[in-house]
């Protein structure tokens, strides 16, 4: 019965951490600076590392830098394609791949999570370009 009520526990975590991540590519595709700045841990430590872009340290230059990007409004849907969730305590990790619209994931990305209250809440973003794209994994299903 233990290793059932865990594997419970597990899963649960698991799909509040992958609802997370998913509020925050909608965030980032609908424009929605609102959204993204509730995502964001406010009494953790925060970073957030996009391609091409310097280090942002703390929530002020992480959401000033948020409301830049978002401030034209949508111009493309961003995927999250593959995420994997390792979970640890109070704190989640999700690897995944990120593409634009139907077009090969293009960069890689690692999101970190925190339980802040009974929510989980963005810790940190990094996201680098790949070697090689990956194929859009829905083209398949497409036809």
């Amino acid at each position: 019965m233990i290793c059932s009520k865990a594997m419970t526990e597990a899963d649960e975590t698991e799909r509040a951490v992958l609802a997370a991540n998913a509020r925050f590519y909608r965030a980032f595709s609908e424009g929605d600076f609102a959204a993204m700045s509730e995502l964001w841990a406010s009494r953790s430590p925060v970073a957030c590392l996009h391609p091409g872009d310097s280090l942002l340290v703390g929530l002020q230059q992480v959401l000033r830098r948020w409301r830049e990007i978002l401030a034209p409004g949508p111009a493309f849907v961003l995927r999250c394609d593959k995420p994997i969730v390792q979970a640890f305590g109070t704190m989640a990790i999700v690897y995944c791949y990120e593409g634009v619209n139907d077009e090969p994931a293009h960069l890689v990305a690692t999101n970190v999570f925190v339980r802040e209250g009974e929510g989980w809440h963005m810790a940190h973003h990094h996201a680098g370009p790949l070697a090689n794209p990956l194929p859009d994994p829905r083209a398949a299903n497409l036809n």
